[in-house]
């Protein structure tokens, strides 16, 4: 016989807590399973940032000039026109010059237009470790008028990272011409 002042749980009660904690817990570590797959993907979407930054300004460092710069009058002449020998007119780099060489390298900024890699490499030409996923390319354009200076003295570099997984960044920059009036 029972009486009012017996407490505790009967066998249906139990057994619908035990469902209810055990649906619970299986949402729970589904959202943890979930974010444990994909925690390794900010690292690979800051690798493609740091590898498109590093691009970037390694051809924003370069110069932007009428005249090659290995032209005498590379600081002087305010036109194509003013070059000793050759004029920069081409969006692509002179005969015989790379990225990866030491005797004849990339010296201007137009140079690096269409550039890609497949895999990234170092200004040596050596694959990076780790990095083999990873691919690059490089487009460089006339931009218009910028901030003031007239249009044709600006470039518009975009570069490119694709990562594993196809994730992807672009980051762009302007580099302007400097020349006497630049």
């Amino acid at each position: 016989m029972c009486t009012t002042d017996q407490r505790g749980f009967s066998l249906v009660e139990l057994l619908v807590f035990i469902v209810v904690v055990g649906i619970a817990v299986t949402g729970v570590l589904s959202v943890y399973s979930l974010n444990a797959r994909t925690s390794a993907d900010p690292m690979v979407r800051k690798q493609a940032l740091a590898i498109g930054e590093s691009l970037l300004e390694e051809v924003l460092a370069k110069p932007y000039t009428y005249c090659d710069p290995d032209d005498a009058n590379v600081d002087t002449a305010s036109s194509a026109a003013g070059c000793a020998a050759v004029a920069e007119t081409v969006m692509a780099p002179e005969a015989g010059e790379s990225r990866y060489s030491n005797v004849t390298p990339f010296d201007n900024v137009n140079d690096y237009n269409g550039f890609s890699m497949a895999g990234i490499v170092d200004l040596g030409g050596n694959s990076v470790p780790g990095l083999a996923g990873y691919s690059a390319t490089i487009q460089v354009q006339p931009a218009g008028a910028f901030n003031g200076i007239p249009a044709g003295e600006t470039l518009l570099v975009t570069v490119t990272v694709t990562a594993p997984g196809n994730q992807g960044v672009s980051l762009s920059g302007y580099r302007t011409r400097h020349a006497p009036n630049f």
